[in-house]
C-alpha cells in the first residue's frame, strides 16, 4: 500500500462527518469534483470501497469505518506532532504529556503539576494532561500516546514499569437525610439495595464495584452515569441516587450540597495511585525531572 495522504484522509473524515462531498467541499473550499477524484485514489490505495452512494449523500462502507477510525487517530497524532514542533520553535526546551485518571485529576494532580512548573529550572518545559480512565491511561502510556500515566495500582500495568504517586479514600456520599446518612461505616454489600450515580464503566473503579457486587450475587443498580465527580455529587444532591466518591474530592463540596460522607469498611477504600512509564531509562530528561518531582509531592502524603 502506497503513504496515505493525511489531506486526503482529512477530507474523506470530514466527507463522513457531513454526509455529503458538497458540504465537505464546501468547509474545506475546495470543489467537490476535487474530493471525489482524491477519495477514488483513496480507494485505489486501499484496495477496497469506503464510500457508498446513497439518494442524498454518502455514508462510509463497512471498511470506511475503519479507515475512519484510523484517520481520525492519524490526524489526531499529526496535530499533536504540529503542536509539540510548534512549541519547540516557541523555545520551549521541554515537553511532557500526561494521562491521569479522574481521581487523580480532581484531586491532587494539577497542583503539584503547577509547583513542578513554578520551579526557575523548569520555565522551559511544558506539561499537557489529559483525563482518561485509568485502563485507557495504561493503553496510551503503552502505545506511546503520553510520557506519563497516573492511574490506580489495582489496574493491570501489562509491562510497564511504575513508582508510587498519592493515595485517596473512598466513601459512600449521600443526601443528609438519607437512611444510610448516621452509618458510622458501610460495608458494599449495604449499599447495595440503593441506586447508585457512577462514573463511566470502563473506569478501574466502576469494574471493581461490579466484580464485587457479583462476588455477593448481586449487582450496582446505576440509575445515573457521568464523567466527573462534581457532576456525580450534584446529583446525589438531587437526591436521585448515592455516590462513592474519593473523600478527598467530596469534602470540597458536601458542606455546600449539604451532603454526607461515609466512610467504607472495606479493604480498597483507601486507594494507592502509581506512576507509570515504558521505561525509566528511555524517559526524556524533562520527564524524568516531573515524575520525580510528583513521586516527591506523593511521599509527603
Amino acid at each position: 500500500m502506497r503513504d496515505l495522504d493525511l489531506t486526503t484522509l482529512r477530507l474523506f473524515v470530514s466527507v463522513c462527518e457531513t454526509g455529503n462531498i458538497a458540504r465537505a467541499g464546501e468547509k474545506a473550499s475546495i470543489v467537490g469534483s476535487a474530493i471525489s477524484k482524491r477519495l477514488a485514489q483513496l480507494e485505489q490505495t486501499v484496495g477496497t470501497p469506503i464510500l457508498t452512494r446513497k439518494r442524498h449523500g454518502v455514508e462510509p462502507t463497512a471498511a470506511g469505518q475503519t479507515l475512519l477510525e484510523h484517520a481520525r487517530a492519524m490526524l489526531a497524532s499529526a496535530a499533536r506532532i504540529e503542536r509539540d514542533m510548534e512549541a519547540y520553535a516557541a523555545g520551549v526546551r521541554g515537553q511532557v504529556r500526561i494521562l491521569a485518571s479522574a481521581s487523580a485529576m480532581a484531586e491532587s494532580l494539577a497542583d503539584d503539576v503547577a509547583s513542578f512548573l513554578q520551579l526557575p529550572a523548569h520555565a522551559n518545559i511544558q506539561v499537557d494532561m489529559e483525563e482518561r480512565v485509568s485502563p485507557e491511561v495504561v493503553r496510551g502510556v503503552r502505545d506511546g500516546t503520553a510520557s506519563l500515566g497516573i492511574c490506580w495500582d489495582a489496574v493491570d500495568l501489562g509491562p510497564l514499569q511504575s513508582r508510587p504517586y498519592r493515595s485517596d479514600h473512598l466513601c459512600m456520599v449521600v443526601p443528609k437525610q438519607h437512611a444510610l446518612a448516621q452509618r458510622p461505616s458501610l460495608r458494599f454489600e449495604d449499599t447495595l439495595d440503593y441506586e447508585h450515580v457512577s462514573m463511566p464503566v470502563a473506569s478501574a473503579v466502576q469494574v471493581m464495584l461490579q466484580r464485587a457486587a457479583a462476588r455477593l450475587g448481586r449487582s450496582v443498580s446505576q440509575r445515573v452515569i457521568v464523567a466527573n465527580f462534581e457532576a456525580a455529587l450534584r446529583v446525589v444532591r438531587a437526591g436521585l441516587a448515592i455516590s462513592l466518591v474519593p473523600r478527598e474530592v467530596a469534602e470540597i463540596y458536601a458542606d455546600a450540597y449539604g451532603l454526607t460522607m461515609v466512610p467504607m469498611a472495606e479493604p480498597w477504600a483507601q486507594r494507592r495511585f502509581i506512576i507509570c512509564y515504558r521505561d525509566a531509562a528511555a524517559l526524556s530528561p524533562s520527564a524524568q525531572l516531573l515524575a520525580e518531582h510528583l513521586a516527591a509531592h506523593g511521599q509527603r502524603t
